[in-house]
């Protein structure tokens, strides 16, 4: 899924509360050229997220068919709700040339490890536990309980970060925003990803230029 023609993907997840969303659409906006995959869940809609843009919210009925017929590089089990990746439309936008950004929960990265190991993986960490703590009860979404199982889970995905290619801790937004926007422009510039113009390069001084 990496040869010179496609465009490469850019996973990043982070434990619930720590920012990744927010980061992704901030470069999303700064970098008009990504193209985000949006993936298919079957929990409900916050406020102010819009179906088809932040997700695919479906039923577990189509949930379950999508599954059977083979539609997600990789799904996931959070909380009582399933997520999924669309391979198809993956693939077909990495056909294109397309550079696709992905927001996905920790499980979520380690199975596109294995199917897309060419894949740029970043992980977002909270500036500390107590600030994580603090930011999901300003959501005003979560009860207590539901806090207590979120931090739990956070713990245990900090503890995957060795496997990612990059980690930004998220204490101050636009510096984060500047390092996440600083490994995708230094992973389109990766050699292999030069191939082509390197190669047209060479071909015109083969013409005598």
């Amino acid at each position: 899924m990496a040869d010179k023609k496609n465009g490469f993907l850019m996973i990043v997840s982070a434990p619930s509360g720590t920012g990744k969303t927010t980061l992704c659409r901030l470069l999303l906006k700064s970098e008009p050229e990504i193209t985000f995959s949006v993936s298919y869940t079957t929990r409900s809609q916050r406020a102010g997220e819009i179906d088809g843009k932040d997700y695919h919210f479906i039923s577990n009925e189509e949930f379950k068919r999508m599954d059977e017929n083979g539609d997600f590089l990789e799904t996931e089990a959070i909380f009582n709700h399933f997520y999924g990746t669309s391979g198809k439309d993956i693939n077909k936008s990495l056909a294109k040339g397309k550079n696709i950004l992905l927001d996905v929960d920790t499980k979520g990265a380690k199975n596109l490890k294995h199917t897309c190991p060419e894949g740029v993986f970043v992980f977002i960490l909270p500036p500390s536990l107590g600030t994580l703590k603090r930011r999901l009860a300003k959501r005003g979404s979560e009860d207590e309980k539901n806090i207590r199982l979120r931090m739990e889970k956070a713990c245990e995905e900090i503890h995957e970060n060795h496997w990612y290619d990059y980690v930004i801790v998220n204490d101050i937004i636009n510096d984060s925003l500047e390092a996440l926007k600083s490994i995708y422009i230094a992973e389109k510039h990766r050699r292999k990803r030069q191939t082509e113009v390197i190669e047209k390069i060479i071909r015109s001084k083969r013409g005598g230029i």
